[in-house]
């Protein structure tokens, strides 16, 4: 497409031209670094112009609506930025050339105004400021098209992963047998309520649906499972340092976005604050992004890499898009996480995949101390997101849904992440270099819950406690409890109890 047939308008944040629909290119890390906050994202553009059909390839095995002609279209965008930002250097150049010609002139002649070479040397730099005054807010709107469009971009894929959706995906390894009972296995949420562990039913008016609470020994078990999350990753791994990452990110959606997010794109999976009181300010889905927003706009030393941290925090998800799991405690909008995050060298390219694999041998160590079977699936194109350049989930085998549930997943995100936030490293001779980012989760607190009751529950209706956990919950069996659980009398009810006399005898 020529640039005439083109004719491209810039209006606020959208583009429209005469061959495509419109296109939302709002980019809040945009926004956030052309307001000074940070530096542009360093995208490798040189691989996307150089190696295009390579670089379509790898996007249409992607889930998303990321196509080969939008690739084109960055590529094109992204030229004619260059060609814009050549000239500007060129002019500018020129500019200084002129400015000291001048300069002399007066230094030498006494009526300076006067002589030839100064109208024309006046005469070239009013025309180059005039061609100036329009090639930067040219550069300006190309800029901020080109970021909008180029950072929806997929990572690269390793050449071993899958192509295709989810059913492609490939078992590495099966660990621990599936356990037998001879009774029919109930599911987490009915052993939950005997057990007094959790509560959902009738919470709507509380705090809407998929809302829950976890009671007694439900609440330690959390607490319980945290702890040894924490501790097993503290003695295993030397120098791993435990962040408290906020709850609150300001503005979490350009961190997303740096991390390969979508905070525009998918809005009904955040929750945000009121944007009239607080603008952009959400709650964390994950621990990732805040301990990704930790290292943003800094440069790790290289005596220090690779740099392992750990961080718990609640999660925050909306999960108004699926109508999967209502019930119960696979799919809620609140839960606790023990996150695992990595930062690495990129001097030999194996840095990082090395760091994935070590971050799986302590999820595994994790998941068989609790005694799961489980099953660790190398993940198809269509379920890497953006940022994953490869990905691997956990499932644990969840006899009350007689089926694999995933409870984990760990991603090698390369130099995706470090580009957008600036995350370098410190080389030994002093020079920055791009690290490489690797995150897995070693605990999400719900679904190893669910795996944990479903796997270890037995014909009596207790639950055993695996030894490991045992020392941190303080108990080999969870049991029924003593008490007499509460009872609802409120308004739905097929049968309702007569309510109390008032006592009049006071008025």
């Amino acid at each position: 497409m020529s640039p005439g047939a083109r004719q491209l308008l810039l209006v606020g944040t959208k583009v429209f031209t005469h061959s495509r629909s419109t296109h939302e290119v709002r980019s809040s890390l945009y926004e956030h670094v052309r307001e000074g906050y940070s530096d542009k994202p360093d995208l490798d553009m040189r691989l996307v112009c150089e190696e295009t059909d390579k670089v379509i390839a790898n996007v249409e095995t992607r889930k998303g609506d990321l196509r080969g002609a939008d690739v084109r279209e960055i590529v094109y965008v992204w030229q004619q930025l260059e060609a814009v930002r050549k000239e500007i250097s060129h002019l500018e150049k020129q500019k200084k050339v002129i400015s000291h010609r001048v300069r002399a002139l007066v230094v030498i002649a006494p009526y300076f105004v006067q002589i030839p070479e100064f109208k024309e040397a006046t005469k070239e730099g009013r025309e180059i400021r005039h061609r100036l005054s329009q090639l930067y807010p040219r550069e300006s709107e190309l800029e901020e098209e080109h970021y909008g469009r180029a950072l929806r971009l997929p990572n690269t894929t390793h050449p071993d992963v899958p192509i295709g959706d989810e059913s492609q995906a490939r078992v590495v390894e099966l660990v621990g047998q599936k356990p037998e009972f001879d009774f029919k296995p109930r599911g987490h949420l009915e052993i939950g309520e005997e057990l007094g562990l959790i509560r959902q039913r009738r919470l709507a008016h509380v705090s809407g649906h998929r809302s829950y609470y976890l009671r007694g020994v439900g609440a330690r078990l959390q607490s319980a499972l945290q702890n040894f999350a924490l501790e097993t990753l503290q003695q295993r791994v030397c120098k791993i340092p435990f962040t408290l990452p906020p709850y609150l990110c300001l503005p979490l959606s350009y961190i997303q976005e740096g991390c390969g997010m979508q905070p525009h794109a998918h809005r009904s999976q955040v929750y945000s604050l009121d944007p009239a009181c607080f603008p952009d300010l959400n709650l964390a889905g994950t621990g990732e992004v805040g301990i990704a927003g930790y290292f943003m706009d800094h440069a790790v030393n290289w005596k220090d890499l690779p740099v392992r941290s750990v961080c718990s925090s609640t999660c925050y998800r909306a999960e108004t898009d699926t109508g999967r799991e209502t019930w119960g405690l696979y799919r809620v909008h609140h839960f606790n996480k023990v996150e695992m995050f990595g930062v690495t060298a990129d001097e030999t390219g194996e840095e990082s995949s090395q760091m994935l694999e070590e971050f799986l041998s302590l999820q595994k160590e994790i998941f068989s101390s609790l005694e799961l079977h489980y099953r660790v699936l190398d993940m198809p194109t269509q379920e890497l997101g953006r940022p994953a350049h490869r990905k691997y989930d956990i499932e644990a085998w969840m006899p009350g849904r007689d089926s694999y549930g995933e409870i984990s997943s760990g991603s090698n995100c390369t130099d995706y992440q470090s580009r957008r936030l600036n995350i370098l490293y410190e080389g030994e001779d002093g020079s920055l270099h791009y690290a490489h980012t690797v995150n897995a989760t070693a605990c999400a607190i719900p679904r190893t819950i669910i795996a944990i009751l479903e796997t270890h529950q037995t014909k009596e209706g207790t639950v055993l406690v695996p030894p490991a956990l045992q020392p941190f919950l303080g108990l080999e069996v969870i049991e029924k409890p003593k008490y007499i659980p509460l009872k609802y009398i409120g308004p739905n009810q097929p049968n309702r109890m007569p309510r109390p006399v008032p006592n009049t005898s006071t008025l």
